[in-house]
């Protein structure tokens, strides 16, 4: 090689690594494609994990539901047991949204009302992901146990106390705030969980519109009855 030819070696491979640096378009791009991807696969798992719990469940299986193969399933999750706590991760903060909206300067009684909506909207339009929950922690949440025990305990502690200020305020009636929040919980998710049970017994789901309106109401009639001011 040449003196000159040497001399302009340096310039070529510098303009080379310019060249090979991605635009920021293009990294916007990929980073989209990365997350679709990965809400794919995680709504496969979803799927999959809720029909055969977690032991039950197979990567393989998971891969061909999101129509990937598992060494790209892997790119995103290193194991099973990672995939599925992302999948339960994402239903608790999913699930706990609508109690996050509750604040002391709301009217507590429309406050509860709009809860009970959302939460059986919730019920009706994703009753898979409750009952994945509900398979988790009667398992004894053995994945999750510390998500319950600090997010969600304090998440359920900051609301207690918006609870019992409107308690004080006389907004609601003297009830134990826990118990109305465990309450809130059962009645609506029972309408997921025992999906099977109830349509056996009333042979309908929240998926028929005057159904869920029946529901609704009559849930709105007897907790809110049970809590407003005497």
């Amino acid at each position: 090689m040449s003196a000159s030819t040497r001399g302009k070696e340096p310039a070529r491979q510098a303009r080379r690594k310019q060249q090979r640096v991605p635009s920021a378009a293009s990294l916007s791009r990929r980073l989209r494609n990365s997350e679709r991807k990965r809400a794919v696969i995680l709504e496969a798992a979803l799927e999959t994990f809720s029909k055969y719990g977690i032991h039950g469940a197979s990567i393989e299986q998971i891969a061909l539901q999101a129509d990937v193969s598992k060494t790209n399933l892997f790119y995103y999750f290193t194991n099973k047991e990672e995939l599925y706590v992302s999948v339960l991760r994402n239903l608790l903060d999913l699930w706990l949204k609508p109690l996050r909206a509750f604040t002391e300067d709301q009217d507590p009684i429309e406050a509860i009302r709009d809860y009970l909506r959302v939460k059986l909207e919730f019920s009706r339009d994703h009753p898979a992901e409750s009952r994945l929950f509900c398979m988790e922690v009667m398992q004894g949440a053995p994945l999750m146990l510390t998500e319950l025990q600090q997010p969600l305990h304090d998440l359920v502690e900051n609301k207690i106390a918006v609870i019992q200020t409107w308690i004080d305020q006389g907004k609601l009636s003297a009830v134990e705030p826990y118990h109305l929040i465990f309450s809130l919980w059962a009645t609506t998710q029972h309408y997921a969980d025992f999906r099977v049970q109830i349509e056996a017994v009333a042979g309908k789901t929240l998926d028929d519109p005057a159904f869920f309106t029946e529901t609704l109401k009559s849930l709105e009639t007897i907790i809110l009855n049970g809590v407003s001011p005497r």
